[in-house]
Protein backbone atom coordinates (compact mmCIF):
# COMPACT_ATOMS: atom_id res chain seq x y z
CA UNK A 1 0.00 0.00 0.00
CA UNK A 2 1.63 1.34 -0.13
CA UNK A 3 0.16 3.89 -1.19
CA UNK A 4 -0.52 6.05 -3.51
CA UNK A 5 -0.61 9.11 -5.29
CA UNK A 6 -3.47 10.57 -6.17
CA UNK A 7 -4.12 10.21 -10.26
CA UNK A 8 -6.40 11.73 -12.15
CA UNK A 9 -9.75 11.85 -11.40
CA UNK A 10 -10.97 8.56 -11.66
CA UNK A 11 -8.56 6.90 -9.37
CA UNK A 12 -8.30 6.95 -5.44
CA UNK A 13 -5.07 7.83 -4.13
CA UNK A 14 -2.49 5.15 -3.33
CA UNK A 15 0.25 5.00 -1.07
CA UNK A 16 0.51 3.41 2.43
CA UNK A 17 2.53 3.24 5.40
CA UNK A 18 2.57 2.95 8.96
CA UNK A 19 4.01 5.38 11.58
CA UNK A 20 5.24 5.73 14.88
CA UNK A 21 5.57 9.10 16.50
CA UNK A 22 9.28 10.26 15.69
CA UNK A 23 10.43 7.77 12.84
CA UNK A 24 13.79 8.17 11.47
CA UNK A 25 13.25 10.30 7.66
CA UNK A 26 16.21 8.94 6.76
CA UNK A 27 16.90 5.26 8.31
CA UNK A 28 19.26 2.80 6.67
CA UNK A 29 20.65 -0.78 7.68
CA UNK A 30 22.93 0.87 9.89
CA UNK A 31 20.65 2.56 12.73
CA UNK A 32 20.45 1.14 16.18
CA UNK A 33 17.31 -1.07 15.95
CA UNK A 34 14.52 0.76 18.72
CA UNK A 35 13.35 -1.19 21.75
CA UNK A 36 10.30 -3.49 21.06
CA UNK A 37 7.21 -2.93 22.93
CA UNK A 38 4.42 -4.56 23.89
CA UNK A 39 0.62 -3.68 23.97
CA UNK A 40 -2.90 -5.06 24.35
CA UNK A 41 -4.94 -4.33 21.17
CA UNK A 42 -8.51 -2.77 22.49
CA UNK A 43 -10.27 -3.21 19.24
CA UNK A 44 -10.10 -1.12 16.23
CA UNK A 45 -7.67 0.06 15.63
CA UNK A 46 -4.97 -2.28 16.39
CA UNK A 47 -2.07 -0.42 16.66
CA UNK A 48 -2.45 3.05 18.34
CA UNK A 49 1.30 3.89 18.57
CA UNK A 50 1.59 5.26 15.48
CA UNK A 51 -0.17 5.57 11.96
CA UNK A 52 0.07 2.91 10.17
CA UNK A 53 -1.03 1.43 6.18
CA UNK A 54 -1.16 -1.16 4.09
CA UNK A 55 -1.07 -4.13 6.25
CA UNK A 56 0.81 -7.46 5.06
CA UNK A 57 0.05 -10.41 7.69
CA UNK A 58 2.97 -13.11 7.79
CA UNK A 59 3.05 -16.36 10.10
CA UNK A 60 6.04 -17.45 11.42
CA UNK A 61 6.46 -20.26 13.78
CA UNK A 62 3.03 -19.76 15.62
CA UNK A 63 3.64 -15.68 15.14
CA UNK A 64 1.73 -13.67 13.19
CA UNK A 65 4.04 -10.37 12.29
CA UNK A 66 1.92 -7.64 10.52
CA UNK A 67 4.56 -5.40 8.23
CA UNK A 68 2.89 -1.23 7.51
CA UNK A 69 4.04 1.43 5.79
CA UNK A 70 4.39 4.46 8.70
CA UNK A 71 2.30 7.54 7.88
CA UNK A 72 4.05 10.54 9.18
CA UNK A 73 2.59 14.05 9.93
CA UNK A 74 3.98 16.96 8.72
CA UNK A 75 3.47 20.78 9.26
CA UNK A 76 1.14 21.67 6.46
CA UNK A 77 -0.21 17.99 5.52
CA UNK A 78 -3.23 19.10 6.16
CA UNK A 79 -3.65 21.50 3.04
CA UNK A 80 -1.53 19.19 0.91
CA UNK A 81 -3.06 17.68 -2.32
CA UNK A 82 -2.00 15.93 -5.64
CA UNK A 83 0.05 13.17 -3.42
CA UNK A 84 1.55 15.48 -0.99
CA UNK A 85 -0.81 14.38 1.79
CA UNK A 86 1.40 11.16 2.08
CA UNK A 87 5.11 11.36 4.00
CA UNK A 88 5.76 7.25 4.47
CA UNK A 89 9.03 7.25 5.03
CA UNK A 90 9.79 3.59 6.24
CA UNK A 91 7.86 0.51 7.32
CA UNK A 92 7.37 -1.20 10.62
CA UNK A 93 6.79 -4.22 11.98
CA UNK A 94 4.56 -5.28 14.94
CA UNK A 95 3.92 -9.36 15.92
CA UNK A 96 1.52 -11.30 18.06
CA UNK A 97 0.72 -14.43 19.23
CA UNK A 98 -2.94 -14.54 20.40
CA UNK A 99 -4.33 -11.83 18.58
CA UNK A 100 -4.62 -9.57 21.45
CA UNK A 101 -1.25 -8.85 22.87
CA UNK A 102 1.23 -7.31 20.30
CA UNK A 103 4.48 -6.22 19.99
CA UNK A 104 5.88 -3.15 18.18
CA UNK A 105 9.18 -4.01 16.74
CA UNK A 106 9.97 -0.34 15.48
CA UNK A 107 11.12 0.27 11.98
CA UNK A 108 12.57 -2.88 9.79
CA UNK A 109 13.24 -1.57 6.20
CA UNK A 110 13.05 2.22 5.01
CA UNK A 111 13.44 3.37 0.95
CA UNK A 112 16.86 5.04 2.43
CA UNK A 113 18.20 1.32 2.08
CA UNK A 114 17.43 1.18 -1.27
CA UNK A 115 20.34 3.21 -3.26
CA UNK A 116 18.70 3.33 -6.69
CA UNK A 117 15.54 4.84 -4.61
CA UNK A 118 14.36 8.18 -3.89
CA UNK A 119 13.35 8.68 -0.56
CA UNK A 120 11.09 11.35 -1.58
CA UNK A 121 8.65 12.81 -3.58
CA UNK A 122 6.95 16.23 -3.74
CA UNK A 123 9.08 16.33 -0.63
CA UNK A 124 7.53 13.61 1.18
CA UNK A 125 8.65 9.94 2.20
CA UNK A 126 7.83 7.15 -0.58
CA UNK A 127 7.56 3.98 1.36
CA UNK A 128 4.28 2.50 -0.48
CA UNK A 129 2.71 -1.13 0.05
CA UNK A 130 4.59 -4.42 0.66
CA UNK A 131 4.74 -7.63 1.69
CA UNK A 132 7.30 -10.26 3.52
CA UNK A 133 7.10 -14.11 2.46
CA UNK A 134 9.50 -16.65 4.32
CA UNK A 135 11.54 -18.91 1.73
CA UNK A 136 14.66 -20.70 2.02
CA UNK A 137 15.51 -20.22 5.06
CA UNK A 138 15.11 -16.58 4.62
CA UNK A 139 12.72 -13.57 4.49
CA UNK A 140 11.86 -11.96 1.38
CA UNK A 141 10.32 -8.30 1.49
CA UNK A 142 8.40 -6.92 -1.61
CA UNK A 143 8.38 -3.20 -1.36
CA UNK A 144 6.94 -0.60 -3.64
CA UNK A 145 9.21 2.41 -3.92
CA UNK A 146 10.15 5.60 -6.20
CA UNK A 147 13.54 5.28 -8.82
CA UNK A 148 16.03 7.65 -9.48
CA UNK A 149 17.99 7.71 -13.05
CA UNK A 150 17.36 4.99 -15.27
CA UNK A 151 15.08 3.98 -13.22
CA UNK A 152 12.70 6.78 -13.01
CA UNK A 153 9.13 5.35 -12.30
CA UNK A 154 7.96 3.57 -9.37
CA UNK A 155 9.48 -0.02 -9.03
CA UNK A 156 9.55 -2.82 -7.27
CA UNK A 157 12.11 -3.72 -4.80
CA UNK A 158 13.31 -6.48 -2.74
CA UNK A 159 14.82 -6.78 0.38
CA UNK A 160 16.27 -9.95 2.54
CA UNK A 161 16.69 -10.66 5.87
CA UNK A 162 17.80 -13.76 7.99
CA UNK A 163 15.25 -12.46 10.72
CA UNK A 164 11.28 -11.57 10.11
CA UNK A 165 12.34 -8.42 12.39
CA UNK A 166 14.73 -7.34 10.07
CA UNK A 167 17.02 -5.46 9.54
CA UNK A 168 16.38 -6.17 6.43
CA UNK A 169 18.38 -5.07 3.18
CA UNK A 170 18.70 -4.77 -0.30
CA UNK A 171 19.11 -8.00 -2.05
CA UNK A 172 19.28 -6.99 -5.55
CA UNK A 173 20.83 -3.43 -5.75
CA UNK A 174 18.25 -2.76 -8.48
CA UNK A 175 14.63 -3.00 -8.85
CA UNK A 176 13.14 -6.48 -9.35
CA UNK A 177 10.26 -4.72 -12.15
CA UNK A 178 10.73 -1.44 -12.95
CA UNK A 179 8.99 1.18 -15.28
CA UNK A 180 10.22 -0.46 -18.29
CA UNK A 181 9.54 -3.90 -17.85
CA UNK A 182 5.43 -3.67 -18.07
CA UNK A 183 2.91 -3.97 -20.75
CA UNK A 184 1.42 -1.09 -19.80
CA UNK A 185 1.30 2.90 -21.75
CA UNK A 186 1.39 4.95 -18.19
CA UNK A 187 5.41 5.79 -18.23
CA UNK A 188 6.40 7.60 -15.42
CA UNK A 189 3.76 7.12 -13.22
CA UNK A 190 2.41 4.34 -10.73
CA UNK A 191 1.51 1.47 -12.42
CA UNK A 192 4.58 -1.06 -10.71
CA UNK A 193 3.59 -0.35 -7.37
CA UNK A 194 1.97 -2.64 -4.30
CA UNK A 195 3.77 -6.61 -4.81
CA UNK A 196 1.86 -9.93 -3.23
CA UNK A 197 4.10 -12.83 -3.35
CA UNK A 198 1.99 -16.23 -3.11
CA UNK A 199 4.44 -19.54 -3.15
CA UNK A 200 2.51 -22.20 -4.12
CA UNK A 201 4.12 -25.33 -3.64
CA UNK A 202 7.68 -24.79 -5.49
CA UNK A 203 6.40 -22.14 -7.70
CA UNK A 204 6.27 -18.46 -6.13
CA UNK A 205 3.99 -15.70 -7.73
CA UNK A 206 4.85 -11.95 -8.07
CA UNK A 207 1.48 -10.52 -8.36
CA UNK A 208 1.51 -6.04 -8.17
CA UNK A 209 0.04 -2.94 -9.55
CA UNK A 210 -1.57 0.46 -9.74
CA UNK A 211 -3.30 3.18 -12.02
CA UNK A 212 -5.59 -0.09 -13.02
CA UNK A 213 -3.08 -2.30 -13.77
CA UNK A 214 -2.88 -5.62 -12.55
CA UNK A 215 0.42 -7.42 -13.29
CA UNK A 216 0.93 -10.85 -12.86
CA UNK A 217 4.91 -13.05 -13.22
CA UNK A 218 6.57 -16.02 -11.99
CA UNK A 219 9.55 -15.84 -9.60
CA UNK A 220 12.57 -17.90 -9.64
CA UNK A 221 13.51 -20.34 -6.53
CA UNK A 222 16.59 -17.44 -5.35
CA UNK A 223 12.87 -15.16 -5.04
CA UNK A 224 14.77 -12.16 -6.87
CA UNK A 225 14.83 -12.58 -10.09
CA UNK A 226 11.15 -12.98 -12.65
CA UNK A 227 10.68 -16.55 -14.12
CA UNK A 228 9.27 -15.59 -17.82
CA UNK A 229 6.96 -12.87 -18.77
CA UNK A 230 5.19 -10.33 -17.33
CA UNK A 231 1.05 -10.66 -17.86
CA UNK A 232 -1.55 -8.38 -17.48
CA UNK A 233 -3.75 -9.46 -15.89
CA UNK A 234 -7.93 -8.36 -16.58
CA UNK A 235 -9.95 -7.98 -13.60
CA UNK A 236 -13.14 -5.55 -12.83
CA UNK A 237 -12.85 -2.55 -10.49
CA UNK A 238 -9.19 -3.06 -10.38
CA UNK A 239 -7.21 0.41 -9.05
CA UNK A 240 -4.26 -1.57 -6.83
CA UNK A 241 -3.41 -3.05 -3.43
CA UNK A 242 -3.31 -6.83 -4.72
CA UNK A 243 -3.31 -9.32 -2.38
CA UNK A 244 -2.82 -13.64 -3.33
CA UNK A 245 -4.07 -16.06 -0.84
CA UNK A 246 -5.46 -19.73 -1.48
CA UNK A 247 -7.43 -21.85 0.25
CA UNK A 248 -8.62 -25.67 -0.20
CA UNK A 249 -7.66 -25.45 -4.24
CA UNK A 250 -8.90 -22.37 -4.75
CA UNK A 251 -6.95 -18.75 -5.43
CA UNK A 252 -7.73 -15.43 -4.13
CA UNK A 253 -6.97 -12.33 -6.08
CA UNK A 254 -8.31 -9.56 -3.68
CA UNK A 255 -7.50 -5.71 -4.34
CA UNK A 256 -8.67 -2.79 -3.89
CA UNK A 257 -11.19 -1.39 -6.05
CA UNK A 258 -13.02 1.47 -7.56
CA UNK A 259 -15.98 2.11 -4.87
CA UNK A 260 -18.56 4.62 -4.07
CA UNK A 261 -17.42 6.76 -3.23
CA UNK A 262 -13.91 6.17 -2.70
CA UNK A 263 -11.96 2.37 -2.80
CA UNK A 264 -13.72 -0.67 -1.76
CA UNK A 265 -12.02 -4.54 -1.74
CA UNK A 266 -13.11 -6.74 -4.37
CA UNK A 267 -12.43 -9.90 -5.31
CA UNK A 268 -11.47 -12.73 -8.06
CA UNK A 269 -10.99 -16.60 -7.68
CA UNK A 270 -9.47 -19.12 -10.27
CA UNK A 271 -8.78 -22.52 -10.45
CA UNK A 272 -4.74 -22.13 -11.17
CA UNK A 273 -2.59 -19.33 -11.34
CA UNK A 274 -3.27 -18.99 -15.02
CA UNK A 275 -6.65 -18.13 -14.71
CA UNK A 276 -9.55 -17.59 -15.49
CA UNK A 277 -10.16 -14.81 -12.72
CA UNK A 278 -14.00 -14.80 -11.73
CA UNK A 279 -15.20 -11.84 -10.02
CA UNK A 280 -16.94 -11.93 -7.11
CA UNK A 281 -17.94 -8.47 -5.85
CA UNK A 282 -17.08 -6.98 -2.74
CA UNK A 283 -15.32 -8.48 0.20
CA UNK A 284 -16.26 -5.18 2.46
CA UNK A 285 -17.03 -1.30 1.48
CA UNK A 286 -15.14 1.50 1.39
CA UNK A 287 -12.64 2.60 4.50
CA UNK A 288 -14.08 5.44 6.92
CA UNK A 289 -12.58 8.82 6.58
CA UNK A 290 -9.78 7.61 4.36
CA UNK A 291 -10.21 7.60 0.42
CA UNK A 292 -7.68 4.73 -0.01
CA UNK A 293 -8.03 0.87 1.41
CA UNK A 294 -5.66 -1.96 1.44
CA UNK A 295 -6.21 -6.04 2.13
CA UNK A 296 -3.98 -8.53 3.73
CA UNK A 297 -5.74 -11.88 4.38
CA UNK A 298 -4.11 -15.13 6.50
CA UNK A 299 -4.94 -17.38 7.98
CA UNK A 300 -3.75 -18.04 11.76
CA UNK A 301 -4.72 -20.36 14.37
CA UNK A 302 -7.77 -22.05 12.79
CA UNK A 303 -8.96 -18.52 11.84
CA UNK A 304 -8.93 -16.35 8.72
CA UNK A 305 -8.52 -12.57 9.17
CA UNK A 306 -9.05 -9.67 7.02
CA UNK A 307 -6.57 -6.71 8.07
CA UNK A 308 -7.34 -3.12 6.20
CA UNK A 309 -6.70 0.21 7.23
CA UNK A 310 -9.01 3.59 7.92
CA UNK A 311 -8.11 6.61 8.84
CA UNK A 312 -9.68 6.87 12.36
CA UNK A 313 -6.77 7.43 14.91
CA UNK A 314 -6.10 10.91 16.20
CA UNK A 315 -1.55 11.29 17.22
CA UNK A 316 -0.69 13.98 19.07
CA UNK A 317 -3.93 16.47 18.77
CA UNK A 318 -4.20 15.29 14.91
CA UNK A 319 -6.68 13.75 13.60
CA UNK A 320 -6.67 10.96 10.90
CA UNK A 321 -6.97 11.84 7.40
CA UNK A 322 -6.10 10.55 3.76
CA UNK A 323 -2.43 10.36 4.78
CA UNK A 324 -2.80 9.44 8.51
CA UNK A 325 -4.48 6.05 8.36
CA UNK A 326 -4.67 3.27 10.88
CA UNK A 327 -4.44 -0.52 10.63
CA UNK A 328 -8.06 -2.64 11.58
CA UNK A 329 -8.25 -6.29 11.54
CA UNK A 330 -11.88 -8.25 11.37
CA UNK A 331 -12.69 -12.17 11.06
CA UNK A 332 -13.17 -13.40 7.45
CA UNK A 333 -15.67 -15.96 6.57
CA UNK A 334 -15.82 -18.10 3.86
CA UNK A 335 -19.00 -19.72 1.91
CA UNK A 336 -19.45 -23.34 1.38
CA UNK A 337 -18.49 -22.57 -2.17
CA UNK A 338 -15.41 -21.18 -1.76
CA UNK A 339 -16.81 -17.83 -1.67
CA UNK A 340 -16.02 -14.90 0.65
CA UNK A 341 -18.77 -13.66 2.96
CA UNK A 342 -18.98 -9.75 3.27
CA UNK A 343 -16.51 -8.56 6.12
CA UNK A 344 -18.46 -5.56 7.83
CA UNK A 345 -15.60 -3.16 9.46
CA UNK A 346 -16.07 -2.87 13.18
CA UNK A 347 -14.38 -0.83 16.21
Amino acid sequence: MKKQVLALASMALLAASACNNQPSQNGSATDSPKAAKTFTANGNPIFRDAWTADPAPMVWNDTLYCYVGHDEWYEGQDTACCGKEFNITEWLCYSTTDMKTWTAHGAVLSPADYKWADTTEYGVGVAWASQVVARNGKFYYYNALKGLGEYNGYAVGVAVSDSPTGRFKDAIGKPLVCDTMTPNPFRGWWNDIDPTVLIDGEQAWLCWGGQGACFMAKLKDNMTELDGEIKMVDIPKYVEGPWLHKKDGIYYLTYASHGDPTEAIDYCTAPSMDGPWTHHGQVTGCAENSSTIHPGIIEYKGKWYLFYHNATLTLDGHEGRIGRRCICVDEMHYNEDGTIQFVNQTK
